[in-house]
């Protein structure tokens, strides 16, 4: 993908935009500002991630997110099945007036709009869901846990008991890892990948570099298996490879 992926905007209105959002997302709703874009999570009960969400408040009842468009109408019906009674009002708001009105608003949000984002973001391993890769992956296979997306102690929030459970119980075996192909390479989110060093991986997200190369993040294994994952992938090319420092480090 070495194009940017165009982005979508949902606005949530009302009394208890707040408080609906932190019934449903990763992160603390009540930390929300003016000030900067929080990254956040929409989850399945099983703990997978369904879409991950750049949120800001412009005002106490007024919270807008960015995400990519085409989770943003999906994303919207699945929010609205739990509104119940509460105060709020969704709405999808992608139009190329509505985003520039937006970077004029909230200046915080101006560096999410603009063409270079993706690539950085994968250079700075921040993950994205797209429509290939939703409910593929709990949030700790994303590193949600050590880029500030997720709250453990802001209460009860779909998914959550997993995440915590995952969370508590020691060390994932698989997470999202940052690489460069040696050669040109064509991958796509939700791809499935077999790496030189024998572990399968898939890919989260990937840009294209000026040499054909492909910058990527994928959640692998840790550590290599070369003699398992040959067996598994017997029939697959191998990709090499080179791996890319994150950004923060993983949990030991």
């Amino acid at each position: 993908m070495s194009s940017e992926p165009p982005l979508g905007l949902l606005r949530f209105r009302g009394a208890d935009a707040a408080n609906f959002l932190q019934g449903q997302l990763s992160n603390d709703m009540m930390a929300l500002s003016v000030e900067r874009l929080m990254l956040a999570g929409l989850h399945n009960p099983q703990g997978r991630v369904l879409a991950l969400l750049r949120l800001a408040a412009l005002a106490p009842d007024d919270i807008v997110a960015l995400l990519p468009a085409e989770l943003a109408e999906t994303t919207m019906a699945t929010l609205r099945r739990y509104v119940l009674r509460a105060r709020v009002t969704l709405s999808h708001e992608s139009s190329p007036a509505s985003l520039a009105e937006l970077a004029a608003q909230l200046p915080a949000a101006a560096p999410a709009l603009t063409a270079a984002t993706h690539a950085a973001d994968i250079a700075a391993g921040l993950p994205q869901v797209y429509a290939a890769t939703s409910g593929e992956f709990v949030a700790q296979m994303l590193n949600l846990d050590c880029i500030g997306a997720i709250s453990f102690d802001k209460g009860c929030y779909t998914g959550q008991e997993i995440i915590a459970r995952a969370h508590y119980r020691g060390r994932m075996k698989r997470r999202m890892q940052h690489f460069v192909s040696h050669g040109p390479a064509a991958l796509a989110p939700g791809q499935s990948i077999v790496l030189a060093d024998g572990r399968s991986a898939q890919v989260v997200d990937a840009v294209t570099l000026a040499d054909g190369r492909s910058e990527f993040l994928a959640v692998a294994a840790l550590a290599a298996d070369p003699a398992a994952a040959a067996g598994e992938q017997s029939g697959a090319t191998a990709l090499a490879f080179t791996p890319l420092p994150l950004s923060y480090a993983l949990p030991d």
